[in-house]
């Protein structure tokens, strides 16, 4: 009996981190697919106008699937869903990234962990050892460290949106981690979509620009990425995560993704990766080794 549920806990560890990583795989092509569409978009439009097309994928989701509606209880949790990562997250960036480069912007992706597990204590009941701190405290520190070694070119204004951004991130994570364990993951984030899809759609005819001419096809390929990939795909596989490993715990996994999400800059976006971003990076990286075994 002992050992069926020591390799039952073990198989949901395992599915836990296999999920967040897809997730956070997904996910590091965020802020470079944004960085393109930004450079021919309006940050406001391409926020509200991604939503909307997530928004009506997911009710189609919801229809094909005939999901039942979320109780009245869990609207709020569903509100500070959409706040956090339909319209916070994808909204702050897209401003920042007007005035920084993704790969300026996805080092702060490394505050993206302490911000989540702070979220999942207060809002999951979530409860690491002290450990698990240091290791998070350290591995944000080394963030810190980067952005305040920076040279006086790079924008004040990107950075303060970029800090915003993942503290809104962290709460919609938390928060939405917290209801997958009743709904589900996709339902999650589809119902979070759902809820904010009038303003978006009217938010969307309002800033939408007199021509579309100047829009290249760059711009619209990055647009139907971070639509379907980074608003609603990338969801599914990392709720189910943080439901299943747990918020803090899987929540680490985050430290990943600016790795790969520089690697995607360097690569399609021929920005410089400097020596020190790399080396932040990898520092980050590695406080993942040491957060995983404290966690719980």
């Amino acid at each position: 009996m002992v050992n069926s549920v020591v390799h039952k806990a073990g198989s949901s560890s395992i599915s836990g981190w296999l999920n967040g990583l897809l997730g956070v795989i997904i996910f590091s092509g965020s802020l470079p697919a944004t960085r393109v569409a930004v450079l021919d978009m309006n940050p406001f439009f391409l926020t509200f106008l991604r939503a909307s097309i997530a928004g009506v994928l997911a009710i189609m989701l919801i229809f094909v699937f005939r999901e039942k509606r979320p109780h009245v209880s869990q609207i709020m949790s569903l509100i500070i869903v959409s706040l956090g990562v339909v319209i916070g997250f994808p909204l702050l960036t897209a401003m920042a990234l007007q005035h920084v480069t993704s790969a300026h912007s996805i080092v702060f992706l490394g505050l993206l962990p302490l911000t989540t597990a702070i979220f999942g204590v207060l809002r999951g009941g979530e409860r690491p050892k002290r450990a698990f701190w240091i290791f998070s405290v350290i591995g944000s520190m080394l963030v810190m460290s980067f952005a305040l070694s920076q040279n006086a070119s790079v924008s004040l204004t990107g950075d303060l949106l970029m800090l915003v951004a993942v503290i809104a991130c962290g709460l919609g994570y938390a928060e939405g981690a917290k209801l997958t364990r009743v709904l589900g993951g996709w339902q999650v984030i589809s119902w979070a979509l759902i809820i904010s899809l009038p303003l978006m759609l009217v938010a969307s005819c309002i800033t939408m620009p007199a021509t579309f001419s100047n829009i290249g096809t760059s711009a619209w390929v990055a647009l139907g990425y971070v639509s379907l990939f980074s608003m609603l795909i990338g969801f599914i596989f990392w709720y189910k995560g943080l439901a299943i490993g747990g918020i803090a715990s899987v929540g680490q996994l985050q430290l990943l993704q600016p790795f790969l999400g520089l690697g995607l800059s360097a690569t399609l976006l021929h920005e410089t990766v400097s020596s020190l971003m790399v080396f932040i990076t990898l520092g980050v990286i590695l406080c993942v080794i040491g957060s995983r075994q404290f966690a719980r």
